[in-house]
């Protein structure tokens, strides 16, 4: 079980939520690392006393520091990369939660990986775009990913003790978002406001809209194939609006297991932090018998409105940089969209033309990380461009 930790991504929503698992499990919060809401950090840094924190600029950092003058001992604060990439290998960490939003978490988790950490991974975009880079670290160094995501920890929780060759398939549920049912047509005129109102969670913009779009789906079915070394054609979105189940595996004989529960972030952020104990939750425990279970439905997705799901597919069956163009072009599209600088239907159109314009210039199948990263400048700018 996890004895301290190193949060990357603190004050979003499953940082917030994971100092909620910290706080009940009496687990030590060793490094912090954030954004912009410096008033949230100063708070978090003066209740959990860490001895290193990191912010994203150096005019922050100075802020933070000033405010922070009266804690005895003092906090080291950092900024940057330099910050996280020092929060993820802090030696004495024996878990490095990774929170943050975007492609920015991969470069930190890397890191850990190379310092042999156990990683609880929030951070999808990390594997979508460097999952050629991270899986082999750990074999390497010993460092192990469990993963936060609730689809992923309810795969990993099936799969726990199955044989490696058992597996036939894996069912990532979806709740479909705001716009379940809707047609093309409908969702032209589609505002910020209206993408934000998830059915079901309670989660930060990005993520928000990516659900809207059902990309979030796109880039779990990505992230589980790595996660599970499972080919991607062996994964099937479930739209399961309820949110009961997170996830289900079928196994070769037929045999189907899924993980239910009442939608909370806190029980796989939990799991995450003391596999392979389990412990008391705070939050209220699965009952059959309550009015928001006695009935539970499935439907296929329609990833002909929902554009972004078959795109995710189509990059992956490709491989190479094309998922890594696709998550960026995504983030930038979606910012977009977060600034009213385009339409919800859109994000779609300018990530798929990006994809069709990597496709011409040459995707990469062999690459590293500098490789990503001179990629994910130049999708910002194609999707900007467009």
């Amino acid at each position: 079980m996890t004895v301290a930790i190193s949060l990357l991504g603190s004050t979003g929503s499953i940082g917030t939520q994971t100092l909620d698992v910290c706080r009940h499990l009496g687990i030590r919060v060793l490094a912090l690392t954030a954004g912009r809401r410096l008033e949230l950090l100063e708070q978090q840094v003066r209740e959990f006393r860490p001895i290193l924190v990191s912010v994203a600029d150096p005019f922050d950092a100075q802020t933070l520091k000033t405010r922070l003058a009266d804690l005895k001992p003092p906090v080291e604060i950092m900024h940057g990369q330099a910050g996280n990439i020092a929060a993820a290998t802090l030696a004495a960490a024996d878990t490095i939660v990774a929170a943050m939003v975007g492609v920015a978490g991969l470069e930190p988790v890397l890191a850990a990986a190379r310092a042999g950490k156990t990683i609880a991974l929030a951070n999808k975009e990390t594997l979508v775009a460097g999952g050629a880079l991270v899986m082999p670290l750990l074999s390497q160094t010993g460092a192990k990913i469990y993963p936060v995501d609730s689809e992923h920890s309810a795969i990993w929780q099936c799969l726990a003790g199955a044989p490696d060759d058992s597996l036939a398939r894996i069912l990532i549920t979806a709740s479909g978002g705001p716009f379940r049912g809707r047609q093309k047509a409908e969702l032209e005129q589609v505002t910020v406001a209206q993408a934000l109102k998830h059915p079901t969670w309670t989660m930060g913009g990005k993520i928000t809209i990516d659900s809207a779009t059902l990309m979030n789906k796109g880039l779990e079915v990505i992230e589980a194939s790595w996660l599970f070394d499972c080919p991607v054609d062996q994964i099937d979105v479930v739209v399961h609006p309820q949110s009961i189940i997170h996830s289900m595996v079928e196994f070769k004989d037929g045999s189907v297991l899924a993980q239910m529960g009442f939608p909370d972030m806190k029980l796989p952020i939990q799991l995450a932090l003391t596999w392979p104990q389990r412990v008391p939750a705070t939050q209220p425990h699965y009952n059959p018998f309550d009015p928001r279970t006695t009935t539970l439905t499935f439907e296929k997705p329609d990833s002909e409105t929902f554009r972004l799901l078959a795109l995710a597919y189509e990059a992956t069956r490709i491989g190479g940089t094309l998922p890594a163009v696709l998550n960026t072009a995504n983030e930038a599209a979606v910012d977009l969209f977060l600034k009213g600088q385009i339409g919800f239907l859109d994000i779609a159109r300018r990530v798929e033309a990006c994809l069709e314009h990597h496709q011409r210039e040459g995707i990469l199948h062999t690459f590293d990380f500098s490789d990503i990263m001179a990629l994910d400048q130049w999708a910002r700018r194609d999707v900007a461009a467009q």
